[in-house]
């Protein structure tokens, strides 16, 4: 496990340009064969760093839990976007992924007047944005964000596993984990599965969305 963490260099940046309420945006649950992907946003105190804060992929889940808290108990401002598996099969990832960013910086009760996002590209907020590819791991703002949107999801897959155990949803949280691939063909998908993913499990999927 990486050591490194992420540093406020990009949000001292752009406070040295005049900007001063920088949030960053992070999202969770892209390459999951169920369940929403969660997007989240974080407006911290200009150029704050909070202790231990780093890519959610890098903290256990107990500690992300007490990471969670801290965040949110420090933060100006934060909010979640949520887009379900229905609409990713509908509109496909990438665009819920956007839609998923987008809702949740439309959530926040204080706009921005910066967005630092992880990944490749900027989103069409309304709001200067940057992309950085790797964000998570390298700048604290989307850290601090990741750390919400992954807890916020998780949240929503271990509640799902109550409905229906016996895809180990609370393990994997709907992750192409072998588990979760052997459950799919022995008890089909359920209907929190996104359709669009199934196609190399199932190669002719049975489209009858269970939950309809």
């Amino acid at each position: 496990m990486s050591r490194i963490l992420p540093t406020n260099n990009h949000e001292r940046e752009l406070l040295g340009l005049g900007f001063q309420r920088i949030a960053g945006i992070d999202e969770v649950g892209r390459g999951a064969l169920a369940g929403p992907v969660v997007a989240a946003v974080v407006l911290l105190p200009g150029g704050s760093i909070i202790e231990r804060v780093r890519d959610s992929k890098q903290v256990p889940e107990r500690e992300r839990e007490s990471l969670y808290d801290l965040i949110l108990e420090r933060a100006i401002a934060w909010s979640v976007g949520i887009v379900s598996h229905r609409e990713i099969d509908r509109i496909n990832i990438l665009q819920a992924t956007f839609q998923a960013m987008r809702l949740a910086v439309a959530g926040l009760s204080i706009t921005p007047d910066y967005v630092l996002v992880d990944g490749r590209d900027a989103v069409a907020f309304g709001i200067p944005c940057r992309a950085i590819i790797g964000g998570d791991a390298l700048c604290h703002a989307i850290a601090a964000a990741s750390i919400v949107a992954k807890v916020t999801r998780d949240r929503i897959m271990r509640r799902e596993h109550e409905r229906t155990p016996h895809y180990g949803f609370h393990q994997h949280k709907g992750y192409g984990t072998a588990m979760h691939r052997e459950a799919i063909l022995r008890y089909g998908p359920a209907e929190i599965h996104r359709w669009s993913f199934l196609g190399k499990i199932l190669p002719n999927p049975d489209r009858t969305d269970p939950g309809a």
